[in-house]
């Protein structure tokens, strides 16, 4: 008897079924959130277009709050360890919020500069709180389902965000600083209604299949000596984000040479159709994935990044360009729900915000670099000669992976590590 076409759609969203309340919150927070989120993606034009600050200068500025989000997590992360992620994650992310509904009076006014910086470095405080939250009330039978629904919670926010910041930012500045405060601060309050403080969760005693999660006394760089696979993973991340660095880099420079006449509306169809690829496939590929160790996951997201951005140094014309996000995008989704929970199942609970903090930094340079590298290249070569370069880094990434998986495995026979 055939299986009821509607049960085969039903069990799609398997991943999904028997999460605690509060992940569904979160995760409906985090939608608000990046449905909300007008501000970052728009700064560069905000400072050159509205307030009228050259672009160098406002690359100066754009630089300056990177660093001090980067530090206001280092921050985040020890608060979060030591008062509580409930506390640490309202608290700040108000405080952000506040500072975006102050900049929403201000009109076109140079102060709207300090309000932008301020407020990046509270939402950066709250960052790590955030992580160690989920961390704290997911299990490793959970937490694919629940990374992969933020995943695709945040993804369906910010599809609707450039939809709404693009058209309001010529006439309506004000209301973007006033529409990004409130949805921060709605998620902020779902938080302080719904969700009771997890901290005391990390003084559990847990099992023996968990006891890499086990409180462990000492600093973060301990933890990171007597644990080297994290270390090892985030280099390995690294790599896999200074290749993904291209999507919006090469990727973009490559669309203009293929359509010259309209280019950037090309480049927006492809981001339309990653966008719809994560939408629609994330729950279907989570389920395809789900039991598998997560860094077989990632060697295998590694395998579709190789082919989907590397192929673009072979072949040259439009239609395969939309093969080519097809698979990057597939990629996309495996690598990014299968990171987060390989990092939290090997993660001391007494240690949760500061490795949401710390490895970030490693593991965030390689978008950082990615473009500068491959801008350099441009310089002395062609584009399809860029790509196959880039085709190559991953390759060897994935290998590294791979052997990273193989190291994991053989430790793991000896009772020593987790997944």
């Amino acid at each position: 008897m055939k299986e009821n076409p509607m049960l085969k759609i039903a069990k799609i969203f398997n991943p999904y079924r028997g999460l605690s309340r509060e992940i569904y919150i979160i995760a409906l927070g985090r939608m608000i959130n990046a449905a909300g989120s007008f501000i970052f993606p728009l700064i560069t034009l905000i400072l050159t277009l509205k307030i009228g600050i050259n672009k160098t200068t406002a690359g100066y500025i754009v630089s300056v709050a990177g660093v001090m989000f980067t530090l206001s997590g280092i921050i985040g992360g020890k608060l979060t360890d030591h008062f509580g992620r409930k506390k640490i994650l309202v608290l700040f992310n108000s405080l952000g919020a506040i500072f975006y509904l102050i900049a929403a009076g201000m009109g076109t006014s140079i102060y709207i500069v300090p309000m932008v910086i301020f407020s990046g470095f509270m939402l950066g405080i709250a960052g790590p709180a955030s992580g160690g939250l989920v961390a704290d009330i997911t299990t490793p039978k959970t937490r694919d389902g629940a990374y992969s629904l933020f995943y695709m919670a945040m993804n369906v926010g910010f599809t609707i965000s450039p939809i709404i910041g693009g058209p309001l930012l010529k006439h309506y500045l004000w209301l973007l600083f006033l529409l990004d405060g409130t949805t921060s601060l709605i998620a902020a309050l779902l938080i302080l209604i719904f969700i009771p403080e997890s901290i005391h969760k990390t003084k559990e005693k847990l099992g023996e299949d968990r006891k890499f999660e086990q409180r462990v006394e000492g600093s973060i760089f301990k933890v990171l000596l007597e644990r080297p696979i994290l270390i090892f993973f985030a280099l390995v991340m690294f790599g896999y984000n200074f290749v993904y660095s291209e999507w919006s880099y090469l990727y973009p420079l490559h669309a203009a040479k293929l359509v010259p006449s309209n280019g950037s509306g090309f480049y927006g169809l492809l981001v339309s159709v990653n966008a719809i690829i994560v939408i629609t496939m994330t729950p279907m590929v989570t389920r395809l994935i789900s039991g598998r160790k997560s860094i077989a996951r990632i060697c295998l997201g590694g395998l579709l990044y190789t082919v989907g951005f590397g192929m673009l140094g072979f072949i040259n014309a439009v239609p395969f360009m939309y093969v080519s996000v097809t698979i990057l995008t597939l990629g996309e989704i495996v690598v990014t729900t299968s990171a987060d929970p390989f990092i939290v199942n090997n993660t001391p609970a007494s240690h949760r915000g500061r490795m949401e903090a710390v490895l970030p930094i490693i593991i965030g340079l390689g978008s950082t670099i990615g473009p500068t590298v491959t801008g350099i290249i441009l310089k002395f070569t062609t584009i399809g000669n860029t790509w196959k370069f880039v085709g190559l880094v991953m390759l060897v990434f994935t290998l590294l992976t791979y052997i990273l998986y193989s190291y994991n495995e053989k430790i793991n026979n000896k009772g020593k590590v987790t997944m």
